[in-house]
């Protein structure tokens, strides 16, 4: 199973590491990180990188391709970079699965992959999803024939359970959540906006749109 993640300057270090941890802990997978250039990628955080091993013209084909997401308004950058974009659309036509986690989604969107398709994204980015022409649905894994996209970061740990399982088998899923000791019992139950405090969504949804307003600074 050859797995491609795309990353770019300002990714969110779990939405690319979540998925890898699933995928590497599968027996003959191979995971490449990928970028428009080799090198060391700066994360949303500005506390830590990431490691690019591969460029574009390197990597032609994978089984999958997981584009991660960001924090706004880092997503501005490869989702107006053609270069990016025709090498999704391009590895698009190899894929078994195209996937996207958190505002990965938007990139899919902008390289013309979710025009009219059932997707998700990071609850703060519904409204410019659909702008794009996808239809944006709160589930927290949407499959749409060989597209797979994934809600907030975290949610990118469920959906690359879900592909093991779908390529090989509920066991292998199984086995590799109790390697990785996917059990989550987090101290709040707070996760999605219908489940948050009110004044928490609201405060944190201005917080975004603030950013939002900026341009990505990497």
């Amino acid at each position: 199973m050859e797995v491609a993640i795309m990353l770019y300057n300002g990714i969110t270090a779990l939405d690319a590491l979540g998925p890898y941890e699933v995928f590497a802990a599968v027996t003959g997978s191979k995971v490449k990180f990928v970028a428009k250039d080799k090198g060391l990628i700066k994360l949303d955080s500005k506390m830590g990188y990431l490691h690019a091993d591969y460029s574009f013209s390197e990597v032609t084909s994978a089984d999958i391709l997981v584009v991660p997401g960001c924090r706004p308004p880092n997503y501005k950058t490869p989702m107006n970079d053609k270069n990016t974009l025709n090498w999704i659309r391009q590895i698009h036509e190899t894929t078994k699965w195209t996937t996207s986690v958190c505002t990965g989604s938007l990139i899919l969107s902008a390289a013309g992959l979710l025009h009219g398709v059932k997707a998700t994204s990071h609850w703060s980015s519904f409204d410019l999803l659909h702008s794009l022409g996808a239809i944006p649905t709160d589930e927290r894994v949407v499959r749409q024939g060989k597209i797979v996209t994934a809600a907030g970061v975290s949610s990118g740990i469920d959906m690359a359970l879900q592909l093991v399982a779908w390529e090989s088998g509920e066991d292998m899923s199984k086995a590799v959540q109790l390697i990785l000791e996917y059990d989550p019992m987090p101290p709040f139950d707070s996760g999605s906006p219908k489940k948050a405090p009110a004044p928490v969504v609201e405060q944190l949804r201005g917080m975004l749109q603030e950013l939002e307003k900026q341009d990505p600074d990497l």
